[in-house]
C-alpha cells in the first residue's frame, strides 16, 4: 500500500466510524437547502429566537410576523415602532428596539446630542412595550479622528445615558460590525469603527455596568475575527444579545456558506445564555419563509 492509498482508507475509516459513533444529541443537522422542511417549528427552548425585519422587505411586517409565530419565534426587531402593538398582541416579543443607527454614533462629537437624545428615547419605548435591549453602535471613523479621543467620548457619551437605562432596567448592547465587506451597505460597513470585537469588548470594560453588552453578530465576528466559539467562551461575561448570517454574503445558513451554526449554537448555550438569538440574513431563496423556517431548524439544538 502506497502512501496516498493509506492515507484515503484511514481517513475513510476514521470519518466512517465517527459518523456511526455520535449520540443522538451530536447528530449533524442539515444545512442543505434540500433538506429545509416546510412545516417544521421549533421544539427545543434553549434559545428565543427572534429574527430581524429589515431583512424580508418588503414583505408586510405583519405578515412577517405571522410565520415568524407559526414557525415558533418568540419574538421580532428591526421593524417600525408603529407595529409593536400588534405584535405583541400575537404573542412575540420586541427583542431588540434601535436607536441612533451605526453612523451617526458617539465617537464623533458632532452626533454626541444626537445620541444621547436618541439613545434616551428608545430606552423610554423599549421600557414601555417589554423590551430589555436597546442597541448601539461606536459610529463611523472620520477624518482627522484621534482614536483615544474617539475612545474617550464614546464612553462619556454612553455614561450619560446608562444611569437612565440602569433605572429602566434597560441594557444598552454594543454591536460590532464588519468593515471587510464593501458589496452591499447592509453586508459590511467600511469605515466603522468598532470593527474588532475584542475591541468592542474593552470599551465595555471600561464602561463596568452589568447594563452596557455586547451584542455578538456571529457573521460579523466571522468575517473581522473568526475564532467564534472561543470567542463566544471568552466573552461570556458580556454577551447581551446575538444575530445571525450566512457568510459570505449575509445570506441563509446553508451549504452555500462556512459558519457551523449547530455547532455554534450549542457553544452559546453552554456558556449560559439562554436569551434572544435574532436571524439577521437577507434571504436569497426563491421561498423567504423558507429560508427562516431552516435557520429556525438549524439553530434547534
Amino acid at each position: 500500500m502506497n502512501r496516498r492509498s493509506f492515507f484515503q482508507t484511514t481517513a475513510a475509516a476514521s470519518v466512517g466510524s465517527t459518523l456511526v459513533s455520535l449520540p443522538n444529541s451530536a447528530a449533524a443537522v442539515s444545512i442543505d437547502q434540500a433538506a429545509a422542511d416546510p412545516t417544521y417549528k421549533i421544539k427545543n427552548h434553549g434559545i428565543k429566537h427572534t429574527l430581524m425585519g429589515w431583512c424580508w422587505k418588503p414583505m408586510d411586517t405583519l405578515v412577517l410576523a405571522q410565520h415568524a409565530k407559526d414557525i415558533g419565534l418568540v419574538g421580532i426587531e428591526g421593524i417600525d415602532k408603529k407595529f409593536y402593538p400588534e405584535v405583541k398582541k400575537m404573542g412575540l416579543g420586541i427583542s431588540l428596539v434601535g436607536s441612533h443607527g451605526f453612523s451617526n454614533g458617539p465617537c464623533n462629537p458632532k452626533f454626541r446630542d444626537e445620541v444621547i437624545a436618541k439613545l434616551t428615547d428608545s430606552i423610554d419605548l423599549a421600557a414601555d412595550v417589554g423590551c430589555q435591549k436597546v442597541i448601539t453602535f461606536t459610529g463611523m471613523k472620520f477624518e482627522g479622528m484621534d482614536r483615544d479621543r474617539a475612545i474617550k467620548d464614546c464612553i462619556d457619551t454612553w455614561k450619560v445615558v446608562l444611569p437612565h437605562a440602569e433605572k429602566k432596567g434597560i441594557s444598552l448592547v454594543l454591536e460590532h460590525l464588519n468593515s471587510r465587506d464593501d458589496s452591499h451597505p447592509m453586508k459590511g460597513h467600511p469605515g466603522y469603527f468598532g470593527d474588532d470585537v475584542d475591541f468592542c469588548v474593552d470599551l465595555i470594560h471600561q464602561i463596568g455596568s452589568p447594563h452596557f453588552q455586547l451584542l455578538f453578530d456571529i457573521y460579523h465576528v466571522s468575517i473581522m475575527n473568526g475564532d467564534v466559539i472561543r470567542r463566544l467562551r471568552q466573552h461570556k461575561e458580556v454577551i447581551g444579545h446575538v444575530h445571525t448570517a450566512g457568510n459570505p454574503g449575509r445570506c441563509e445558513l446553508d451549504e452555500n456558506q462556512e459558519i457551523n451554526y449547530p455547532a455554534i449554537m450549542r457553544a452559546v448555550q453552554e456558556i449560559g445564555y439562554h436569551d434572544y438569538v435574532a436571524h439577521e440574513f437577507i434571504p436569497t431563496w426563491s421561498d423567504p419563509i423558507l429560508a427562516l423556517r431552516h435557520a429556525a431548524m438549524v439553530c434547534d439544538v
